[in-house]
């Protein structure tokens, strides 16, 4: 899971409702459209005011990358040995010796 923006995604309310009690002035008939929600707005985080601060933001930082890098490496091993599996499988169907990428 990336959080790379962590707390600053913000994303905005869904539109209100239409109110059920109430009837309509006009005759005319509205489609509702399904609700698609819009991409989060990103806020940027504060400007450190010092360097010890700026420092320990980065730092912070780094160590979110280097885990979010960590969850990476592993789903990757997880798509690399499923690659091998379905090569393995198919190679098995056709009778032959496995099948080079």
């Amino acid at each position: 899971m990336l959080r790379r923006y962590g707390p600053y995604a913000v994303y905005p309310p869904p539109p209100p409702s239409p109110s059920y009690g109430q009837q309509s002035q006009t005759s005319q008939t509205y489609t509702q459209v399904p609700y698609y929600p819009v991409p989060p707005v990103l806020i940027p985080p504060p400007f450190p005011s010092t360097p010890e601060e700026e420092l320990r933001m980065l730092e912070e930082y780094k160590r979110i990358l280097e885990e979010d890098l960590r969850d990476l490496q592993e789903e990757l091993r997880g798509v690399e040995e499923r690659i091998k599996e379905l090569r393995e499988i198919i190679a098995r169907r056709r009778g032959g010796g496995p099948i080079q990428p």
